[in-house]
């Protein structure tokens, strides 16, 4: 089984940055999405940042042009840059992944969360 692990995570204050790392056991050049979600307190999972192995990438509106995702296949890790960070940012931030089994599905990974702080 592919395992995912964040890290990066932390208390920053507005404004700041953090970059988060999804590092996994596999190779995710086999990987046909790389995603980073986050959980606020309080609310539900949402998709912050998306890449495909394509290189497409997609971006919640709300983090649009301050948050940047990445992948570095040699290192097996996707990045989510995050600059200009608000407190409406705090959340457990989850990497996920898709690995296509066949043209018609595959699996879904998790990793298991890294907390983010945004002070005021």
């Amino acid at each position: 089984q592919v395992q995912l692990v964040e890290s990066g995570g932390g208390l920053v204050q507005a404004g700041g940055s953090l970059r988060l790392s999804c590092a996994s056991s596999g190779n995710i050049a086999r990987l046909s999405i790389m995603a980073w979600y986050r959980q606020a307190p309080g609310k539900e999972r949402e998709l912050v940042a998306r890449i495909r192995d394509s290189g497409e990438t997609f971006y919640a509106d709300s983090v649009t042009g301050r948050f940047t995702i990445s992948r570095d296949n040699a290192k097996n890790t996707w990045y989510l840059q995050m600059n200009s960070l608000k407190p409406e940012d705090t959340a457990v931030y989850y990497c996920n992944a898709y690995r296509r089994t066949s043209i018609e599905g595959g699996i879904e990974i998790w990793g298991q969360g890294t907390l983010v702080t945004v002070s005021s």
